[in-house]
């Protein structure tokens, strides 16, 4: 036997030992998808204990360094981990963006006690992250923000306010972009951390059109962050910035091509509310377009894979995640659209029992898609970045 066929075989006796059966089978809701930190309440108690398995065992972040909390898998273990992760239909034990953007950065740019102090923490699920990016006056031109980190000696003090902050009133600590020289733009920035427990630190659910609650504003009057929480060198922040930019289009595209379930439930769907027959959808039309986006998904999937074996191989993030991030949100938003359409009118409802879980998730999914185009830098800022870094056309 060889050594990835006993890694094999000792990880797949490993999950069948160690994965819990309710963890084998989809979340049904957001209540049921693990993000860990703080202030997770788990209604089923093997969410908690599927995370905290797989944290002790360093699978949440499979090929992170040992000693920084991971598993310090080479690429070949980390496949075979998500195949047989996926052979018994194992759920991810942890959602993080901790994991998908920070932890990325801070093993770039963090000094060794920082990595020790916050990567083992992401990896166990102790801390739940939210990103401190966006303001009010600076969306699309983010060097513009103005929320200020004034040096004090021997703590910084903030202030300022930030907005789309994705479930800051659920989160632990946030990872903070501020202005520490405002005589320079994009040279003026840094990069801290710090705990939203903080005193002066206060959020606000921001209400959206899918009736959901998952983005904030977030203010910060007058709070004391202590030096050694800032990472990287000094206005070198943007730097920084643009490197967990790149990882989070990468989670987004990620997440869109999956988002609102897995695309084989289109043809299911259509077979389901337009009739088929001999395990094909019956309307010739509608069938032809479900295989085309079916067809999309798959090859889409494929090239996301192969930027992630380069990213592991040390080619890292580029500006190709723009690529995939604006693909991924048109993907996503023509997934919906189809859906809809499939299910007529049993897709405009909002409530109520004419109306299935399904049908109302999907109705608001459609709704909650149209922020693809926005968060993590809107589709006119990807194409000007593809235009410029990809295509080497001019300003």
């Amino acid at each position: 036997m060889s050594d990835l066929e006993q890694f094999r075989a000792e990880t797949r006796d490993w999950l069948e030992a160690n994965c819990p059966a309710s963890m084998r089978t989809p979340a049904k809701s957001e209540d049921e998808i693990c993000w860990g930190g703080r202030k997770a309440k788990f209604d089923n108690p093997d969410i908690l204990l599927w995370m905290e398995r797989m944290g002790a065992k360093g699978w949440t972040v499979p090929e992170w360094p040992k000693e920084y909390g991971g598993g310090g898998l080479t690429k070949a273990e980390n496949k075979i981990l998500h195949e047989e992760m996926k052979r018994i239909n194992a759920r991810s034990p942890l959602n993080s963006f901790g994991i998908w953007m920070l932890g990325p950065a801070l093993l770039e740019y963090a000094t060794e006690e920082q990595k020790k102090k916050y990567l083992p923490q992401i990896a166990r699920g102790e801390i739940r992250w939210c990103q401190g990016y966006s303001e009010p006056g600076a969306g699309s031109d983010l060097a513009g923000l103005q929320t200020s980190a004034e040096d004090k000696g021997d703590h910084w003090l903030v202030n300022g306010s930030k907005i789309w902050t994705s479930y800051a009133d659920k989160a632990d600590w946030i990872f903070c972009l501020v202005r520490t020289d405002k005589s320079v733009k994009h040279a003026g920035i840094s990069f801290l951390l710090f705990d939203m427990e903080s005193e002066g630190v206060t959020t606000k659910p921001i209400q959206l059109i899918s009736g959901a609650s998952a983005f904030c504003e977030t203010f910060f009057d007058n709070v004391t962050v202590p030096k050694d929480q800032l990472v990287g060198e000094l206005n070198k922040g943007w730097t920084i910035a643009k490197k967990l930019l790149q990882h989070e289009r990468n989670m987004i595209s990620e997440i869109g091509n999956n988002q609102g379930g897995e695309s084989a439930t289109v043809d299911q769907i259509a077979k389901t509310y337009v009739g088929g027959h001999n395990d094909q959808i019956a309307d010739p039309v509608l069938r032809n377009r479900v295989a085309k986006h079916k067809m999309n998904d798959h090859a889409f999937a494929l090239v996301l894979k192969k930027a992630r074996e380069e990213a592991k191989a040390g080619m890292g993030a580029s500006a190709a995640s723009s690529m995939f991030k604006y693909y991924g949100t048109e993907q996503n938003k023509r997934k919906f659209e189809l859906l809809l359409e499939l299910m007529g009118h049993q897709s405009l409802g909002w409530s109520g029992d004419g109306f299935d879980a399904r049908e109302i998730g999907t109705t608001r999914g459609w709704l909650r898609s149209k922020a693809n185009s926005i968060e993590g830098g809107t589709t006119e800022v990807q194409l000007n970045v593809i235009s410029k870094n990809v295509l080497g056309l001019p300003d």
